[in-house]
């Protein structure tokens, strides 16, 4: 079977600087999809247009983080309207946009070391409202861990209980993305966490460990045996190129056919 890669050009094809460029450059080199965290600097006919003009699709985006550093509402006490105008933003720019996934962001907790109770409750509350949301509009609502040492503080660090929540509200309008490079700085044991988890999955991330470079640079991850065991698992949605490049992008794109893939999906 084979896998499908789209370019995540928040990371990727930085060397230009607007989102535009990104994706005529992403285009260019080959790929039919994206994903962005963030699009909403951006006009959206401008995103449009350059999209449609190198048939790509956009496979996800992040809801709106919010202003000041926090990554997200769905965990915050207190914040529930902002926590709705952010997933609303996003649904009309996944619309406008014919994205099927938005990562429903969590924000982060009050202190490196405490987290109130207030906040797992209202995580939940806010989960199940996004899930109602996405559903009536026919998207699709993605939790992701984090791990605290790229992101100190997260509150959705953990695979166990994105996984508990996903099945709490048991909803297919709410599923699990799976960061690689998160899994193993998290949780390891690569091999069975991904036959465990592949069931609430609709979409994966890669990029080495530690340094967030290509697959094939210097890391603990064996990527040929990482996406074999993919295609062992019969798993047929995307995964997203979520690395920092180690130089050029372009060059940088040679491992795909080294790895015996393609970017033209």
């Amino acid at each position: 079977m084979a896998l499908k890669f789209c370019a995540n050009l928040s990371m990727m094809f930085t060397e230009h600087e607007t989102l535009k460029a990104r994706i005529e450059a992403a285009g260019k080199a080959g790929f039919h999809a994206f994903e962005v965290a963030f699009p909403y600097e951006a006009p959206l006919e401008d995103l449009h247009d350059v999209k449609e003009k190198y048939k790509m699709s956009l496979e996800l985006i992040n809801t709106f983080p919010g202003n000041e550093g926090q990554l997200g509402f769905a965990a915050l006490p207190g914040r529930e309207k902002e926590f709705r105008e952010s997933l609303e933003k996003a649904i009309s720019y996944a619309k406008a946009l014919k994205c099927k996934r938005i990562h429903v962001m969590s924000g982060k907790i009050f202190s490196s070391k405490i987290v109130d109770s207030a906040m797992s409750d209202i995580y939940f509350e806010n989960l199940s409202l996004a899930a109602d949301l996405l559903e009536e509009e026919r998207l699709i609502g993605l939790i992701e861990p984090i791990n605290n040492r790229t992101v100190p503080g997260y509150f959705m660090n953990s695979f166990k209980t994105a996984v508990d929540v996903i099945k709490r509200i048991n909803k297919p309008s709410l599923r699990l993305q799976l960061d690689i490079f998160h899994l193993q700085q998290i949780e390891g044991n690569i091999t069975q966490k991904l036959k465990q988890l592949l069931p609430y999955t609709e979409h994966i991330q890669i990029a080495q460990v530690p340094d967030r470079h290509e697959p094939n640079t210097i890391g603990e991850l064996n990527y040929k045996y990482v996406l074999k065991l993919l295609e062992d698992l019969k798993y047929d949605k995307w995964i997203g190129l979520e690395y920092i490049p180690e130089e050029d992008t372009s060059k940088g794109l040679s491992w795909l056919e080294e790895y015996g893939y393609s970017r033209r999906c």
